[in-house]
């Protein structure tokens, strides 16, 4: 860990005590394929794991403004999801899959869908956005297709679970599309019963800002179908090792720590962590594209496009190529926001599927920076078996996770004067109360110039931790902004479907304060050079 000896652990403490220590259509929709049609899904060999930038589009800052004055509407979520509670994760009576994470204007995804018992069903498309409230935007109509029961996957090795199911249908996105996040609400004829598929729709058009998905997070947690993820290697439910691997290619079951959210079911979790910094982003009109942890690994060109990355909720799984492709855009001029917290900590391989497409398995490798004694010893003992081992993350971010990991409190403010704080009124020692949970990040890297604006306690159970929130210049007058928490974008909104998490301690919901924080980030970053 880097040695940084004025912001140790007792010195951020004694600075926050000191002052007292957030429309449908029947039948296939456009573009729409039907049939046992696998899309990409096979080839002769493993394709590259790089992705062919194509020319960038021209710029329309109006474009989610003009987006989100559509008609919106919250049909988008669903009223009747049914979790086995032998698996207590899996919605077994419709479930499903996409070919891709992400998917380009005008290229195909497929959607695999099993029904239990048999039953047709409908598959209705939705934008998630601001819309007047309503959190999404009805998009189109495929379907009906005949549904059927779909074969469990064999279990592979390292416990990988593959599933193969057909394509109930291909679809070609077409190009007037608005780069966003969708979900595809799948609706059973028998019983009604209802579950998601969530993908990203990417553009290439030059913007202010690119949001980043953190599926490869959501791959990790996904238990489908009841308990295979890299968190469990048969024996212990809570590993935290090598040589387990999980696949993009099953559906996703209700997630599975830290509350119970049966919009879970199907759409990772983007509804828990990151939906409410894209409601409020799209709420502003901020001009936004959105891109998957995939297209930060497989397309480092592509980050070129943007004045700023973002990083939001749990973004916990990067491949060692994600981190030099950051590293490199950092030094190229890009701005850099993590809303999030227990960022770059894991360190995945994201390879092919069995039958050769690219990026759908991922592998636990390695720890960001190593572990910590305490981390291997006491918490997570299966670390000290990782051998693949990357830099110390705090490099990027300006700090990271650190022994105990989880814990809650209050982010309090410590440099009231920069510029950050603008307008927010906060004396140092002021706190937003509960916004900091339930991992963050400590121990600041020494960088030149890198300012702690925000630190304090965290208490899980007895044990007691730090965070810190940074922020550190790159070289060519760009920012790094680490925020410290899983729960920033609490404190921007609270959209429609919306289950506020309490562990350790709770939010508190949409805060002035978070608010013109972040306003005073984001118009930082989107200034011209």
């Amino acid at each position: 860990m880097a040695d940084h000896p004025e912001l140790k652990r007792r010195e951020i403490l004694k600075s926050v005590a000191a002052f007292g220590a957030a429309a449908s259509l029947d039948g296939v929709g456009f573009g729409a394929t039907l049939g046992d049609e696998r899309d990409d899904r096979r080839t002769d060999k493993p394709r590259s794991n790089a992705t062919v930038t194509k020319p960038s589009a021209p710029a329309n800052r109006d474009l989610i403004r003009e987006e989100n004055d559509r008609a919106g509407t919250r049909d988008w979520m669903a009223s009747k999801i049914a979790i086995d509670p032998k698996t207590k994760y899996r919605s077994p009576r419709i479930e499903g899959y996409a070919s891709k994470t992400s998917v380009r204007l005008g290229d195909q995804i497929s959607f695999h869908v099993s029904t239990n018992p048999a039953s047709k069903f409908v598959i209705d498309l939705y934008r998630m956005g601001y819309y007047q409230g309503h959190g999404g935007r009805f998009v189109d109509r495929l379907g009906p297709f005949e549904g059927s029961i779909q074969p469990d996957p064999r279990v592979g090795e390292k416990r990988l679970r593959e599933c193969d199911w057909p394509a109930c249908v291909s679809l070609s996105i077409p190009l007037d599309w608005t780069s966003g996040v969708y979900l595809a609400k799948l609706t059973a004829e028998v019983e009604k019963y209802q579950s998601y598929i969530i993908f990203v729709v990417r553009d290439d058009r030059v913007v202010d800002f690119l949001v980043q998905t953190s599926d490869d997070t959501w791959n990790a947690y996904n238990r489908w179908p009841d308990h295979y993820s890299l968190y469990d290697d048969g024996k212990d439910e809570w590993y935290w090792g090598p040589d387990v691997r999980a696949s993009f290619d099953r559906p996703y079951g209700k997630y599975c720590q830290i509350l119970d959210a049966p919009l879970s079911v199907g759409s990772g979790e983007f509804l828990l962590w990151e939906f409410p910094l894209v409601y409020w982003m799209e709420r502003q009109g901020y001009d936004v594209s959105y891109i998957s942890n995939i297209d930060t690994h497989a397309d480092a060109a592509g980050l070129k496009r943007a004045r700023c990355w973002i990083s939001t909720g749990h973004d916990e799984y990067w491949s060692l190529e994600m981190f030099d492709h950051m590293k490199q855009a950092v030094n190229d001029g890009l701005n850099l926001a993590f809303l999030s917290g227990n960022s770059v900590c894991g360190v995945v391989r994201i390879g092919p599927s069995s039958d050769g497409r690219p990026n759908r398995v991922i592998e636990r490798i390695g720890r960001f920076g190593g572990p910590g004694v305490e981390e291997g010893e006491k918490l997570l003992p299966a670390m000290k078996r990782l051998r693949e081992n990357g830099p110390n993350e705090a490099t990027l971010i300006g700090a990271r996770s650190t022994y105990p990991i989880m814990g809650g409190g209050d982010w309090t403010c410590l440099k009231p004067d920069h510029w950050l704080f603008e307008g927010t009124g906060m004396k140092r020692g002021d706190s937003i109360p509960g916004l900091v949970g339930w991992e963050s990040h400590s121990d600041p890297a020494a960088i030149p110039g890198l300012e702690v604006v925000a630190g304090g306690e965290t208490v899980y159970g007895k044990i007691q931790g730090t965070y810190t929130a940074t922020i550190y210049p790159g070289p060519k007058g760009n920012f790094v902004f680490n925020a410290s928490t899983i729960w920033w974008a609490d404190g921007l909104s609270e959209p429609p479907g919306y289950v506020r998490p309490a562990v350790y301690t709770k939010p508190r919901g949409p805060d002035r304060r978070v608010q013109t924080i972040t306003r005073n980030l984001l118009e930082r970053f989107r200034r011209p050079d």
